[in-house]
């Protein structure tokens, strides 16, 4: 037997015998009307609380790229009566985890702290958010900090190659521009402009929090009157225009002196909220989202090692939806590689999968999904993406049946839309044999 099908098979004999777990969620609303998802676990001392913003980086202003990226390293560097020594000491002495994080559409943060320590690390939390101190020595740290990975980025084939290809995807679009920002772009950020990133965006209307462990509703509700309520009502009004990914079919080819080339690939995906997205999901985990059991594992790794990984995957955002696939590969193999991935791309569109790969990839993906639930911070950051998602406040415990609901027909119909080869757009960094480019890079590609 290959490896791949003993592989396969032992992962579906485990996965079905995985219990169904149900997680109970409750909505918690304050006494001044904030809202959060709780999952009450009371078998560890433990509180994950996960919050994101609506609005991230894709609102940063022009000439200010990397503005909500920055702001995300300096929260918790001084706040209210601590300077950045002050609040990180706190923060170690009671091991309080606390961090923020800025993607394209969301500014988030995360929380995690022992029981007893709850009130403390709630109250550090508050004043992160509404009162963060913006000092100099702190600032000039993490610009310095965040400018040194953006000029180790800048030489790092993979990050090339995907930022190369968001340029191609979104002209002239803020999904086209790097979160971190540029060179030129940190270096322009003022402390006001950190101050008024804080007052515009990070608005009561925009927020959605989610809290797991040991903590009950009636503990939490005033919490979180005295951690957000006094945050703006609102955030600022703030709009990013609906965009799909442009390109037909361009390669380009970035020229750089390594042994093995790095491609990036893709074309227009489904977004969440469309009808067809879990027969997609459920169909691409067969084509390239799988891991070893994909199609383009088997034709690329197994069958011929090509390379050591190869994927695709679906990439939905608020305001654009991809299809996302890659490969690493030396370079005298990337023709043969790249040739692989538009075969099985078109044979996926033409015939769909088959009945038992629809079955297999089912069981998988439903059996797999309770081990997504392993700790407090995975399921406060599953809900969390559950509410930002609009998903419904019982879809953990509902999202099994649309993935079962996924049908051959349905599979194959939606293969057939997904999939085109003949538009993917195709990044190529390194010194790769056999591929020809057809444009230049944007911005010189790099």
């Amino acid at each position: 037997m290959p490896l791949r099908a003993f592989l396969t098979a032992v992962v579906l004999i485990l996965l079905a015998s995985l219990p169904a777990r149900a997680v109970e969620v409750q909505r918690v609303i304050s006494p001044g009307g904030v809202e959060a998802w709780l999952v009450e676990d009371h078998s560890n001392p433990i509180i994950s609380l996960e919050l994101a913003f609506r609005g991230g980086a894709a609102l940063d202003p022009a000439g200010r790229e990397g503005l909500a990226n920055l702001v995300s390293g300096l929260l918790d560097e001084g706040a209210g009566a601590l300077d950045s020594q002050a609040f990180q000491a706190r923060l170690a002495d009671l091991s309080i985890g606390l961090s923020f994080d800025a993607g394209r559409d969301t500014f988030g943060g995360n929380l995690r702290t022992l029981t007893e320590n709850r009130d403390t690390a709630f109250g550090l939390l508050r004043l992160a958010l509404g009162q963060p101190r913006f000092d100099a020595e702190p600032v000039e740290r993490i610009r310095g900090q965040i400018l040194a990975r953006v000029r180790r980025n800048a030489e790092d084939p993979d990050r090339i190659a995907g930022r190369t290809l968001r340029r191609l995807f979104f002209p002239g679009h803020p999904y086209g521009r790097p979160v971190d920002g540029t060179p030129q772009s940190i270096a322009a950020i003022t402390a006001d402009d950190l101050r008024r990133f804080v007052a515009e965006r990070l608005g009561r209307d925009a927020l959605k929090v989610s809290v797991v462990g040991d903590i009950t509703a009636a503990q939490l509700a005033p919490l979180l009157d005295k951690t957000f309520l006094a945050l703006p009502a609102a955030a600022a009004p703030a709009r990013v225009a609906e965009t799909e990914p442009q390109g037909s079919g361009e390669v380009v080819v970035i020229r750089k002196d390594i042994p093995q080339s790095v491609v990036a690939l893709g074309h227009a995906g489904l977004k969440r909220d469309h009808p067809d997205f879990y027969a997609a999901y459920v169909v691409n985990y067969i084509l390239g989202g799988g891991g070893f059991a994909s199609r383009l594992y088997e034709e690329v790794r197994e069958k011929r090692g090509l390379a050591y990984s190869v994927h695709a995957y679906l990439y939905p955002q608020d305001h654009a939806a991809m299809l996302i696939g890659g490969v690493a590969t030396a370079n005298a193999r990337v023709g043969q590689s790249l040739a692989l991935i538009r075969q099985e791309w078109a044979r996926m569109a033409e015939s769909g999968p088959t009945a038992e790969e629809l079955a297999a990839a089912k069981t998988f993906l439903t059996g797999s999904y309770p081990l997504r639930q392993s700790s407090s911070g995975r399921i406060a950051g599953m809900l969390l993406g559950i509410q930002l998602e609009d998903l419904g406040i019982d879809y953990i415990n509902r999202r099994n049946d649309y993935i079962e609901a996924v049908t051959l027909e349905d599979a194959k119909r939606v293969a057939r839309r997904l999939y085109r080869a003949d538009q993917l757009t195709v990044v190529v960094v390194g010194q790769p044999d056999g591929i020809e480019p057809t444009r230049e890079a944007p911005d010189g590609g790099s």
